[in-house]
């Protein structure tokens, strides 16, 4: 327990020290040099790709800034519903189960870590992560290149602790349970609610993080971790759950995160869960110069139904598509590599990238999108655009003649 809490105070010390991750080559942003910029961490002054108010932090990963599917932990995206990050020590820390349970349980750090446990790759991302009010920010300097700050609630990392069925199974869940209710030890108390027939599958409750326990932004000392939905479910700073037989609806469930549709006669869906398939080309896109002749197009596809099994690209606006190259390893619910090489010609062109993962669902374009959602195109372009959340409408990057690149969403 005492190596908990001086990594901990380790950590804290050196979070000043962080400046982010390095830049790839070639493709560098208007008016800045082709290296990443240093990222915001809970002690320092706000630096590009965080954002305040007095009882929200919001900090953007630089997608656009490095390689691979794992993002590196100290810029790992934060959404944090209170007005600062807790304090908690390790040593009094515990986890209760209780409810709808033949034993209600308390579990110290220690008797968590002792437990069978599990190491797996998984994509957490924002609800509201690349929906229309982001795209329409692009005024605030603070918020760093339009691929992280419209794309950047979204990070990948390795997560490992303790799956929840054994936590539950410890405790004995009651024949009429169906759902859990849990929440956190942030000032918030930030709570979720989850089906019990997903809590028993593959979520986990973790404290390790790319291989070093939690970071405090991040959930230290546990989190919830709920593979391929949306990131409210994951709930950080993990100390309460209740086995219920019913769904609940809470605060941020029902007044936060449910918005009226028109494919709904105006009623809202209280409830969203699994994302649909993503992808976004990082490099090159939105505010990079592009030089005419070869680059290679590279970007991140995922799906919260499992494995992503292609990546098409498409250079002309969606007109023709060609098969990108997927990177191995390819992990379920992960966050997956792809990259085209392209010979740009100095012409017109719009850049998209196009995921189908391994149930045969295939990543929408905006048109399709609304048409499902009951919509009409000339909505986005009303002044005040309709907010959507769970959003995974294909982006498409303008490059124009003299090599400069825009958000054209909803050009």
């Amino acid at each position: 327990m005492d190596s908990n809490k001086s990594d901990r105070r380790r950590f804290l010390k050196q979070a000043a020290a962080l400046a982010g991750v390095a830049a790839g080559a070639g493709l560098a942003a208007k008016g800045q040099p082709a290296s990443a910029q240093p990222q915001h961490v809970h002690n320092e002054p706000p630096r590009r790709g965080a954002r305040y108010s007095l009882d929200h932090l919001t900090h953007y990963t630089p997608l656009q800034d490095y390689s691979g599917i794992i993002t590196p932990a100290p810029v790992h995206f934060v959404q944090q519903h209170s007005s600062h990050l807790p304090d908690i020590d390790p040593e009094q820390h515990r986890l209760t189960i209780h409810g709808m349970v033949d034993r209600p349980l308390s579990f110290t750090m220690e008797e968590l870590k002792r437990l069978p446990s599990v190491s797996r790759v998984h994509f957490l991302e924002c609800q509201g992560n690349s929906s229309s009010t982001i795209h329409a920010t692009r005024a605030d300097p603070n918020m760093g290149l339009p691929v992280q700050y419209i794309w950047g609630m979204t990070s990948c990392s390795e997560w490992s602790g303790v799956p929840l069925s054994v936590l539950l199974n410890e405790a004995g869940v009651q024949k009429e349970a169906s759902w859990l209710v849990y929440e956190g030890a942030d000032a918030g108390k930030f709570n979720h609610t989850l089906p019990l027939a997903k809590a028993m599958d593959d979520v986990f409750v973790a404290y390790g993080q790319n291989g070093d326990p939690l970071r405090v932004e991040q959930g230290y000392p546990i989190r919830m971790i709920v593979p391929g939905w949306e990131g409210p479910f994951s709930v950080k700073y993990l100390r309460h759950i209740k086995v219920v037989d019913q769904p609940y609806n809470t605060w941020n469930e029902s007044m936060n995160h449910s918005v009226s549709r028109p494919d709904l006669g105006g009623k809202a869906r209280w409830y969203h869960f699994q994302w649909g398939p993503k992808s976004v080309i990082t490099r090159p896109s939105g505010g990079m110069q592009m030089p005419k002749g070869y680059v290679q197009i590279t970007g991140l596809a995922w799906s919260g139904a499992g494995r992503v099994s292609k990546v098409d690209i498409s250079t002309d606006g969606g007109k023709s598509w060609k098969e990108a190259k997927v990177q191995g390893p390819v992990h379920s619910k992960a966050h997956t590599r792809f990259t085209y090489d392209w010979a740009w010609d100095g012409q017109e062109a719009m850049l998209q990238s196009r995921c189908t993962d391994e149930t045969g669902d295939v990543q929408p374009s905006l048109a399709e999108l609304t048409q499902h959602w009951g919509m009409q195109l000339a909505d986005w372009k009303k002044p005040e655009r309709p907010r959507a959340i769970h959003m995974n409408a294909i982006q498409p990057w303008k490059v124009a003649r003299d090599g400069s690149i825009s958000d054209a969403m909803f050009a």
